[in-house]
């Protein structure tokens, strides 16, 4: 381990007492106002909102849920609903990087990403060379790029990208000054994925640039392998499982915002340009909100929030996939009361992942949720990447957001709430394929796993806090 990492790692354990908010109860229990509905032009009027509503329902088979998912959704947050948005879902790397490649090669005045992790392999040169020629073009380029995401990728290839015209800044770098000034900070990370093209089109949710999606393997993680099918390969091998949406609408001006405060804050360079948030038309018929969630926002997580209101609201059905799942209280306590009142709760978790301790951590809550009636199902063939949700075929979420500590806790992260029955119908059909790809862990099964496995999951769950 080299001085820097070194460092970096004794700077989280000296952070690690952070405390975790509990998810206040008002939030959730407070009396809901009228619910107002954003377009690319503002707030609409009641009349107009309700409108929306309506043809909403209009188009849900379960009206009354979906009307009640509405109006918690919009009590949880100052800021209104947006209407007249697509979204599409994108599963794994190959499909979620030609949309995106596709969208930034056709850019006529800017693109704008933020990524947790770049790599400098097949697919990170790729996703550079297409900025680098958008940039001879006269589009303006800038790319948020996380220390920590990014640590191994060589400082090279972000100068190559700087020095060729795209403005680059790396969030919270890891040196001695943010280390000794304040070993708590240093913790933050911008976990968000994120891509917007030209204030129009935008991608956001688990996915990195990272030729783990094209194989089990990157530049910090070993040797792509070479011929043969993904089943053909070992597991570790294969093609990463994960999911991305492309969104188009009012959605889109929201996450500008949110890249436009980190640009400013560790650029120090206001983005004022009028032309970074266009009058948008409303090309569809989603409500969707954009969640972006920071440490350095004081309050309450507000993913977790809108997630735990939605599993407390849910009448028929909860399902979510998630990559790293180490519970808050709260959630966990919200997924066994649903399942307790004959909801059905189902949860897509890794099989094998590549953070043991965050694994086993999750694992030692299966017990109890298993004992409540929620359904465990782990994923088989593919490392989970995949971090989303659907409830009552009506509300759905895809995003960064972990459910673990890090992400409540130290990570600035971005989910895209959609209300809509079209897109729980896409989020459905995703889920049932994982579902054949997943093995059920009953109760019976899960009483006899080895001593050893008990003893992983005990001092696992000490340490998630930490990590």
């Amino acid at each position: 381990m080299n001085g820097r990492l070194a460092a970096a790692a004794a700077a989280f354990l000296l952070a690690a007492c952070a405390s975790v908010p509990p998810i206040d109860r008002y939030l959730i229990e407070q009396e809901r106002e009228p619910v107002r509905v954003e377009t690319g032009h503002g707030v609409l009027s009641h009349a107009a909102s309700e409108k929306i509503l309506q043809d909403l329902k209009r188009r849900s088979p379960a009206s009354d849920i979906l009307e009640h998912h509405v109006a918690v959704e919009e009590a949880l947050t100052e800021t209104p609903l947006t209407a007249g948005n697509v979204v599409q879902a994108l599963e794994d790397g190959k499909a979620t990087y030609a949309s995106m490649l596709q969208a930034i090669r056709g850019a006529k005045q800017h693109v704008h990403m933020e990524m947790y992790i770049f790599e400098a392999d097949e697919t990170g040169q790729g996703f550079a060379e297409a900025m680098k020629e958008r940039v001879r073009a006269g589009v303006r380029v800038r790319l948020i790029y996380d220390a920590v995401g990014c640590f191994s990728v060589p400082k090279e290839f972000f100068k190559d990208l700087a020095d060729n015209g795209v403005q680059v800044v790396e969030y919270n770098p890891v040196n001695a000054k943010n280390i000794l000034g304040s070993p708590e900070s240093i913790q933050n990370r911008d976990h968000r994925k994120l891509v917007i093209v030209d204030g129009r089109v935008a991608f956001l949710g688990g996915i990195n640039i990272s030729s783990v999606y094209s194989s089990g393997s990157s530049s910090s993680r070993g040797d792509k392998p070479s011929g043969g099918s993904a089943s053909d390969k070992p597991f570790e091998e294969r093609p990463w499982r994960d999911l991305q949406v492309r969104l188009e609408g009012p959605v889109v001006l929201d996450l500008q915002h949110a890249f436009a405060a980190q640009w400013e804050k560790w650029k120090k360079e206001p983005l004022a340009d009028v032309a970074l948030y266009p009058d948008t038309k409303a090309p569809g018929n989603h409500l969707v909100r954009a969640i972006a969630a920071s440490p350095s926002a004081k309050g309450l997580n507000p993913t977790y929030v809108a997630l735990i209101s939605a599993i407390e609201s849910s009448e028929i059905e909860v399902l979510i996939t998630n990559a790293y799942f180490v519970p808050h209280p709260q959630l966990l306590q919200a997924l066994e009361a649903a399942a307790r009142r004959g909801v059905k709760v189902q949860l897509i978790l890794p099989s094998k992942t590549d953070n043991a301790v965050v694994y086993h951590a999750g694992r030692s809550y299966y017990g109890e949720m298993l004992e409540a009636g929620v359904r465990i199902f782990e994923r088989k063939t593919r490392l989970l990447h995949a971090k989303s949700a659907t409830i009552d075929g009506v509300w759905s979420t895809v995003g960064s957001t972990n459910l673990d500590w890090r992400s409540l806790v130290y990570n600035d992260e971005l989910n895209a709430v959609v209300l809509s029955p079209e897109f729980g119908k896409q989020l459905r059909a995703i889920f049932d394929d994982d579902f054949k790809n997943s093995k059920l862990i009953t109760a019976e099964d899960w009483a006899k796993r080895p001593i050893t496995n008990r003893i992983k999951e005990a001092g696992a769950r000490v340490w998630a806090k930490l990590l």
